[in-house]
């Protein structure tokens, strides 16, 4: 295959991923990962470690898109949120991260194996019991509701790292459910949790051989990115005119498949 139609591809890829991904609200980080292992045939760890960079950029791409959605100010009176998940999900990204390079491929590939399928089944009930639109926050205000965000945002940081995804199908439940707020404002603070967590785990990367990938695979992550921003735009555009229950039970049982097929055999 060519350079210039395996660029081609990433770009086609990373735009109907992000568009679908835009969609529902996420950024498809899930759906590049079996894609980039079955279809461009990158090892498992390099794959991680591409789709993250990816989704740095797709994900500092949305903080700036969802700008004018919710005012900086309410973000700001929010903050305790964020700084709760991030107080977890940081060491989760550096553990997850540091343990990833010393694994083997199999196990690797065992372990995203269960997690794509549990994000699959994740998404999967989001469509059949609906997404909760935030009343009263799982517990009050106090160090209960704070271990469980703390929990929370450990595990969803490690999520984060060995699949080089955003984790916004998780962060964005955990928020509406442990504080109560509603969806729109749950999607934004996730991103302020994405970013920094996103960093921690490439930062604990660099460690790894795999890391050359990012230069190896330079135009391929240039054009899949770019395919994956303007995806993004045009979902959030589309936004409303596709039932998102229905999108997401659909996309929910296509990962399932695409995991399994993927990661099974994987190289």
């Amino acid at each position: 295959m060519s350079a210039s139609v395996r660029n081609g591809q990433g770009f086609v890829a990373g735009s109907l991923i992000g568009t679908l991904g835009g969609l529902i609200g996420l950024g498809g980080a899930e759906f590049r990962l079996p894609v980039l292992v079955g279809v461009f045939r990158l090892g498992t760890l390099e794959a991680v470690i591409l789709n993250k960079a990816m989704s740095l950029v797709v994900v500092a791409a949305a903080l700036l898109f969802r700008g004018g959605t919710v005012a900086p100010d309410t973000l700001a009176d929010h903050l305790d949120v964020v700084l709760n998940l991030l107080a977890g999900s940081l060491v989760g990204a550096w553990w997850a991260a540091g343990h990833a390079i010393t694994l083997s491929r199999q196990w690797l590939n065992r372990i995203i194996l269960v997690l794509l399928v549990a994000l699959s089944l994740v998404m999967l009930s989001q469509a059949w019991a609906g997404v909760h639109e935030g009343s009263s926050p799982l517990f009050e205000a106090g160090p209960l509701r704070f271990v469980a965000g703390l929990v929370a945002g450990l595990g969803i940081g490690m999520v984060a790292a060995l699949l080089g995804v955003a984790g916004g199908e998780l962060l964005i439940p955990a928020i509406v459910l442990l504080y109560g707020l509603d969806i729109k404002l749950a999607g934004s603070l996730s991103l302020m949790v994405s970013l920094p967590t996103m960093i921690v785990g490439f930062a604990r990367y660099r460690r790894a051989d795999a890391f050359n990938v990012l230069r190896e695979e330079r135009p391929l992550m240039g054009w899949m990115t770019g395919g994956s921003i303007l995806g993004a735009a045009i979902g959030g555009l589309l936004l409303g005119w596709v039932p998102t229950g229905w999108l997401m039970g659909l996309l929910g049982a296509v990962l399932l498949v695409s995991a399994i097929k993927t990661f099974q055999h994987a190289h």
